[in-house]
């Protein structure tokens, strides 16, 4: 189970790292070394984003990604090849992170089964409230895969407790309104808020939207179980190629 794995590895570590790529982005061959790279340099589990011509949760830094990638031709089911391989290469577990059209399109029974078949233990679907999921719940839940939501600082205690019921494997707590790659304050803020999440679950917590040095990873030591590193690789791959990416992710911690 994802969180029995997330939960042995925090006894071993006082945080642990998610890092976050687009499928095809900046192409196929940097997209294997990236992935390469960074379960080397010892990242925890991994965000496959399948690339969504509008995807809402998204900065500048993501969007752009995306729309190279979609523009370059990559689909669906390349990026469903790829989430195979890398699952078959590496034992670190794998999500997919992409929008609901993705799978009403795909067919979201056909989707969640090639996950579980291609050994993705877990999807992070943004914009699927589970008062919407009905039909996606009930397929993670019969192929034993793990639906991630996500709470926010402007989330209601109540409304936490209500998404908790539904979350497997960890819960994916946003740092701030907004889409990611902008700034955040990591300020007793925050910690109040993590707070908050850490009573409405007993799930790891996962914090991500502006994790971007070892600063920001250190001072959510004891806060969260897992920062998430997404658009600041992306920045690195943009300007110095994904040979940057293995010493900035080892320098996190």
């Amino acid at each position: 189970m994802l969180e029995d794995y997330l939960k042995d590895r925090r006894k071993e570590k006082d945080i642990l790292l998610m890092t976050h790529i687009v499928a095809g982005y900046p192409n196929w061959d940097a997209c294997f070394d990236l992935v390469d790279a960074m379960v080397d340099a010892g990242v925890d589990l991994m965000e496959l984003q399948i690339p969504f011509s509008e995807p809402i949760a998204d900065g500048p830094v993501i969007l752009k990604a995306n729309q190279d990638a979609l523009e370059r031709g990559v689909t669906v089911a390349r990026c469903l090849e790829f989430g195979r391989e890398v699952a078959r290469r590496h034992d670190i577990p794998f999500l997919y992170m992409t929008y609901y059209n993705i799978l009403y399109r795909h067919g979201v029974d056909a989707f969640v089964e090639d996950m579980a078949v291609s050994g993705i233990q877990g999807a992070i679907v943004p914009d699927l409230p589970p008062e919407e999921g009905d039909d996606y719940l009930r397929a993670m839940t019969r192929r034993g895969c793990n639906p991630i939501f996500i709470f926010s600082p402007t989330t209601p205690d109540e409304r936490l407790r209500y998404l908790s019921s539904f979350a497997q494997g960890f819960v994916y707590c946003v740092a701030r309104k907004g889409v990611t790659g902008m700034d955040t304050r990591f300020t007793e803020e925050l910690s109040t808020y993590l707070a908050r999440c850490r009573q409405a679950t007993e799930l790891p917590l996962a914090l991500g939207f502006g994790v971007k040095d070892k600063q920001d990873v250190d001072y959510l030591k004891g806060k969260a179980d897992i920062a998430v590193i997404g658009t600041q690789t992306l920045r690195l791959v943009d300007t110095q190629g994904v040979a940057a990416v293995g010493n900035f992710i080892r320098g996190l911690r």
